[in-house]
């Protein structure tokens, strides 16, 4: 046989063997969706956008964290949702705790608060420093993940926090926090919320000077809590990606929390983040008509029984047990997550569960043990590796980088905001003579 047929029923055999192969690898059945979310999550860190722990803690155990053990709460009564066995079940690798301040606090006393908030942030870091670490930039998330720690970020919720002061929002960014929501449930002299009368039509002029002082210094904008009409004024004045740390999709359940599509279709060109919330509250509408119905019959039963607040318990529980609160499942959670994808699309998605802020959760989503049960939820409705990643973490960490990578330029270029609140906006520059 001469070698020309050698070689060619060489390569005929090779051929053979090759599709052979390729059939056997295109059979090969794909891991089952747990399976795969649990190996995605040991590769790309799972960042929760709002967790209210540090308040719950200042309210439980006055800000003492040798009053509990944070690594197991299972014999605390109630548990916390979140503590570091849980965390570490729910594949967690990174949280922006909430350091919320109460809106009926102001001033000087609300600049304390959310300063003592960010200590007892950094105070838990370092009293369980093999589980949690300090995040200040992308970079850091990734490194503490790969590390095997949980990266500890810091979002201030509300921005009567910072007295509408540009230097307390520099210091709060200086300590640590790398987002401030504009409002929370009240508006701020600058900007209306999303559940109160507006004051301002949006963000004020002043409102404005402080967003672009946040893209500045490369803090993160967050519009969650703030109105419709703020949400694009902010749109309108922000060089970086936005964030919505925990709301879900107007469209499907109009919660004026919720973002409504008009917002969400703005999303790709901004390049910003709606993480969606977990609370029943936001999810479903007949929680929200339920909730309200029954906050509708509270004060019916106080002004039939003023002065008797147990007649107006015992028949609240009654009307409770007459009127239970509706099911809510993952799947409805995971409608909300369709919808923004279908709308903003894949990259402008992700998780801001808004733990120990919330008083009725999905079935399957009781505690921070189970982010993987909504993972596996959008794997069988079709989301590729790649989808989940990016939902899980990639894309928060892409628009942190990007708020980065922003400061970094403007940093060679502006000063820091002297303006005050009450000031006349500062004049546009003359032009320089031509030479």
């Amino acid at each position: 046989m001469n070698r020309r047929r050698i070689l060619s029923r060489l390569a005929i055999f090779v051929a053979a063997v090759g599709m052979s192969v390729g059939v056997e690898a295109a059979e090969a059945p794909s891991p089952p969706p747990a399976e795969m979310v649990a190996r995605l999550l040991e590769e790309v860190p799972l960042i929760d956008g709002h967790i209210d722990l540090p308040w719950v803690i200042r309210e439980r155990f006055g800000s003492r964290l040798g009053s509990f053990d944070l690594t197991d709460t299972a014999t605390l009564d109630p548990p916390l949702a979140t503590d570091l066995r849980k965390l570490r079940a729910g594949g967690v690798g990174g949280v922006f705790w909430s350091v919320w301040v109460p809106t009926d606090l102001g001033g000087d006393e609300a600049v304390r608060t959310v300063l003592e908030q960010i200590d007892l942030v950094r105070r838990m870091a370092a009293a369980y420093p093999n589980d949690l670490e300090i995040a200040l930039t992308a970079d850091d998330v990734r490194r503490i993940h790969a590390a095997g720690r949980i990266a500890s970020l810091i979002g201030a919720e509300g921005g009567h926090c910072i007295a509408d002061s540009p230097a307390v929002l520099r210091m709060l960014y200086a300590v640590g926090a790398r987002y401030l929501t504009l409002t929370h449930w009240d508006p701020t002299a600058w900007a209306d919320a999303a559940t109160a009368a507006p004051e301002h039509g949006g963000l004020t002029d002043f409102g404005a000077a402080l967003v672009r002082e946040m893209n500045r210094l490369g803090m993160l904008v967050d519009l969650s809590h703030v109105s419709a009409a703020t949400m694009h004024d902010a749109l309108d004045a922000t060089r970086t990606p936005v964030i919505f740390s925990h709301s879900c999709a107007a469209a499907l359940n109009p919660h004026p929390r919720n973002v409504p599509d008009d917002v969400l279709r703005r999303l790709p060109a901004n390049g910003g983040v709606v993480m969606v919330n977990f609370g029943s509250y936001f999810i479903d509408p007949a929680v929200t008509e339920r909730v309200a119905a029954g906050e509708a019959e509270e004060a019916r039963l106080k002004a039939l029984h003023p002065g008797d607040p147990e007649a107006v318990a015992a028949a609240l529980g009654r009307w409770y047990e007459d009127h239970p609160m509706p099911r809510v499942t993952v799947a409805q959670l995971a409608d909300h997550i369709d919808h923004i994808r279908t709308v903003a699309g894949i990259d402008h998605v992700g998780l801001g569960s808004d733990f120990e802020g919330l008083s009725s959760l999905p079935e399957g989503l009781e505690d921070v043990s189970c982010y993987p049960n909504l993972l596996v939820e959008l794997a069988r409705r079709g989301y590729s590796r790649d989808d989940l990643a990016r939902v899980a973490g990639l894309n928060v960490l892409r628009v942190m980088a990007d708020a980065e990578r922003v400061a970094a330029s403007l940093a060679k270029v502006e000063l820091p905001l002297e303006r005050q609140l009450g000031d006349p906006p500062a004049p546009t520059p003359a032009s320089s003579p031509s030479r």
